[in-house]
């Protein structure tokens, strides 16, 4: 071969390389959509935004709360893996892990299993009533975390993506306290027993997490009657995985209280009743490990110390 040959056949060669690089697909990782989907179609209300907690182990509104009816598709926000698929105390859940950043959804029945890739869009299951943070509405809890602190979903989610100059689990303002979002108001205990756990961060003791507990435990015993703890209105009465047979009442102004783990209910929904007013009697149903009351009282749908009103 003639020494002249080499350089064209090099040059060539050269070319062809060239393009061929052209016209295949680029193997360089296209621009992501930095914005997330809506999980629910057609995009739905947000019927209660982010809360920052002031601390790791304060109460809060680590996600937001959105509008849907029961059966509902629920999708995935964006590209990813799922992490997790699976009850969470009681409450079916999905976690889907997108390069570090984490979206959760609760209550949802799963369709996907942990280690799946799924794609933006794709089914993870469908929406449930038990174990909504809506009860007894509908709504879809959708949770956002960078490693282990929370952020606001809000902040990604399509057209109401946002700027922050300060850092997305940063604290929002001093709520008030309670006696200004309650005034005045004052309940009678619901049973005569001492006090098994209170209100504030714990260890479940049936799944073994660190979680809220959103209430005060009475160590009474199965069958003593539980009784309303101030004049209202019985806005439900229904069996919760979590919390057993129970009933909420509305006692105006923001303020309802919750009655859990109940053997059985004594009224119905709709009723009205009086301060002292029999709604039950003592148990040890849904996730419980023996007989006792657990008493709720939540103040603007948000759950406080009962023991501030007692």
């Amino acid at each position: 071969m003639s020494s002249r040959l080499v350089p064209a056949l090099m040059r060539r060669a050269r070319l062809l390389v060239a393009l061929v690089i052209l016209v295949m697909p680029s193997a360089l990782p296209h621009d992501t959509d930095p914005t997330w989907s809506w999980p629910l179609d057609p995009r739905p209300e947000v019927v209660r935004a982010y809360e920052a907690p002031p601390h790791a182990y304060a109460a809060g509104h680590r996600g937001i709360d959105l509008a849907g009816k029961a059966g509902a598709p629920v999708r995935s926000v964006d590209d990813g893996v799922v992490a997790f698929a699976g009850a969470v105390a009681g409450v079916e859940a999905v976690s889907v892990d997108h390069d570090g950043v984490r979206s959760t959804y609760l209550p949802v029945a799963a369709s996907v299993r942990q280690g799946s890739p799924v794609v933006r869009g794709q089914v993870l299951g469908s929406l449930l009533i038990a174990g909504g943070h809506c009860f007894p509405a509908v709504c879809l809890h959708l949770g956002r975390r960078h490693g282990a602190p929370y952020a606001d979903p809000e902040e990604l989610l399509a057209g109401t993506a946002r700027i922050r100059l300060v850092p997305p689990s940063g604290p929002p303002p001093v709520p008030p306290p309670v006696a200004t979002a309650a005034p005045g108001a004052s309940l009678a205990a619901p049973v005569e027993a001492p006090v098994s756990s209170p209100y504030g961060m714990r260890v479940h003791p049936v799944t073994g997490l660190l979680k809220l507990h959103d209430g005060t435990d009475f160590a009474a015993p199965c069958g003593t009657p539980v009784r309303a703890s101030a004049d209202g209105r019985v806005v439900a009465v229904t069996y919760d995985p979590a919390y057993g047979q129970r009933v909420v009442v509305d006692h105006g102004g923001g303020l309802a209280t919750s009655y859990n783990h109940l053997e059985k209910a004594s009224v119905r929904s709709g009723a009205t009743v009086r301060a002292g007013a029999s709604l039950g009697a003592v148990g040890s149903t849904g996730m419980s490990t023996g007989c006792h009351l657990h008493f709720m009282v939540v103040v603007a749908g948000a759950p406080v110390d009962p023991m501030l009103f007692l």
